[in-house]
């Protein structure tokens, strides 16, 4: 089954104002970056958008902060934002912090059909008000409900057109459990091949799970912070 579109703005032809959105990436590494532009230039709004953090001022998902996109943020990290912050503050913009590693599971969780976890992570803290809790062996912890959304948008190093995908070090972050997760997954690409020249065995996401992949363009692959140290002589 060919799953390819041409552009990112057709894999994105039925997106609609007010869906929750899954975006792959950690910091500006690994991030969809032609489908968050397509997303930008298309007006889509009233987002909820599901992703470690928000990108930066000027990249990422700032792009849709920029424009007032994102109704609501659910993340575990948004410290390198200051438009995000700006937003939060005058009200405009509704954040959910969760706890990193809650965060990925609760992803993962949906991508494996499984509906709630126990965690003992933020137990007694603000994370676990209105949450139900439980007792294990003398330990405490909380109930977690698992986060799919409407639509995954992932990048991967290496797809085929069947949709079957390869990340690349750190890009495989948050990209495959989210790819699991989207009732509808589209993934751009740096590398679109024909089906049987990625060995099976590399394969991270089986095309089972994403509906949509397209060659990706122009990656810039920003650097949050660049840090660097003098030259030797």
């Amino acid at each position: 089954m060919d799953k390819v579109f041409e552009t990112a703005s057709d894999a994105i032809f039925d997106l609609k104002d007010g869906m929750t959105v899954l975006s792959g990436g950690f910091g500006l590494c690994g991030n969809p970056e032609n489908l968050i532009k397509a997303i930008a230039d298309a007006g889509i709004s009233d987002l909820t958008v599901v992703s470690n953090n928000c990108g930066t001022d000027e990249h990422g998902l700032g792009l849709l902060l920029q424009s007032r996109q994102i109704k609501k943020m659910i993340s575990s990290y948004v410290g390198e934002n200051k438009n995000f912050e700006k937003q939060y503050l005058d009200g405009e913009l509704e954040v959910e912090l969760t706890p990193q590693g809650t965060l990925a599971e609760k992803i993962r969780a949906a991508g494996a059909g499984i509906p709630a976890f126990y965690t003992p992570t933020g137990y007694g803290t603000k994370v676990a008000e209105g949450k139900e809790t439980r007792e294990f062996d003398g330990e405490h912890y909380v109930m977690e409900r698992a986060l799919d959304a409407d639509v995954a948008i992932v990048k991967a190093q290496k797809g085929d057109t069947h949709g079957n995908l390869v990340f690349h070090a750190t890009a495989r972050n948050f990209n495959p459990i989210m790819a699991m997760a989207g009732k509808v997954t589209i993934a751009e690409v740096e590398e679109l091949v024909e089906p049987g020249e990625i060995d099976p065995d590399h394969i991270h996401t089986p095309g089972v799970f994403v509906q949509r992949i397209l060659q990706g363009t122009d990656y810039q692959k920003w650097i949050e912070q660049r840090t660097t140290r003098p030259r030797q002589d």
